[in-house]
């Protein structure tokens, strides 16, 4: 039997690359979106969800399960980008972005579990960043929110053990997806102290985007961790600087790599 897939936030970027994807690898996928309406050409179907609300995440996995009878993988890839300087980025902005980054995937899993438990299977993938392993000037809300899915990660892997379901991180670095449109940005302030370091942040981190890597990367990674019989616990998928980074931030003292990443802003 073909192993169905749930993946969140499926109607575009690197969620519809990995949908796409595995549909053509014969896999049911079933996909998300807060509007799935609006993407009627999707060649795997949408289910409506919206990970800042329980009850659509408890509706669309019962809708699943109630359909296929079980939910082999978890693709937990909904998420928001968030910039600004911390002083200026309102609180509920910075709520906002924890509920989707962080609580959504934790909420998905909830949801999930009882059903893996039946099945004595499954595989859980948090789509995390690799932005999640340092504390990136003008990005540190979307850095603590996806730095702290890793950790729930980890702790979790653990306490699934004894029901065969495994769990992972992929952190992806920069793909060339719409996430720059998406994302909450604290607007450009001629009168802010931090004007013309952020606005050449904010320049320089929509460029890496612009430039990024082919979302299928990450869709041919999934498959193949997919397809690993006992997964990592993270995975780093993008450009190697991107990835050397998080070795370089390992080896070097704190106040070294910190100098590394002001020269990188151009801070």
């Amino acid at each position: 039997m073909s192993k169905v897939v749930l993946i969140t936030g499926g109607s575009s970027g690197i969620g519809k690359s990995i949908g796409e994807f595995l549909t053509q690898k014969g896999f049911i996928v079933y996909g998300t979106s807060r509007n799935p309406e609006n993407y009627p050409d999707s060649q795997f179907s949408l289910l409506p969800l919206d990970v800042k609300d329980v009850k659509t995440i408890e509706k669309t996995v019962s809708t699943i399960i109630e359909k296929e009878g079980k939910i082999d993988v978890v693709i937990n890839n909904a998420g928001a980008g968030i910039t600004g300087p911390i002083e200026e980025t309102p609180e509920s902005e910075i709520k906002a972005n924890f509920e989707t980054n962080f609580y959504g995937p934790i909420n998905v899993i909830k949801a999930v579990l009882p059903q893996m438990r039946i099945q004595n299977s499954g595989l859980i993938i948090n789509i995390t960043s690799i932005a999640g392993y340092m504390g990136l000037p003008y990005r540190a809300i979307y850095s603590a929110s996806k730095g702290a899915l890793e950790l729930v990660t980890e702790a979790f892997r653990m306490e699934l053990k004894d029901f065969n379901i495994n769990m992972t991180n992929v952190a992806p670095g920069d793909f060339a997806t719409n996430i720059a449109a998406g994302r909450y940005h604290v607007p450009l302030n001629e009168a802010s102290p931090y004007l013309e370091p952020y606005g050449n942040t904010l320049d320089l981190m929509n460029a890496h985007v612009d430039s990024g890597s082919d979302p299928n990367m990450m869709a041919k990674a999934i498959f193949k961790i997919m397809n690993t019989k006992n997964p990592k616990v993270h995975y780093k998928v993008g450009a190697f600087m991107q990835k050397f980074s998080i070795v370089l931030k390992r080896i070097l003292p704190d106040t070294v790599y910190e100098k590394l990443l002001m020269n990188h802003y151009k801070l």
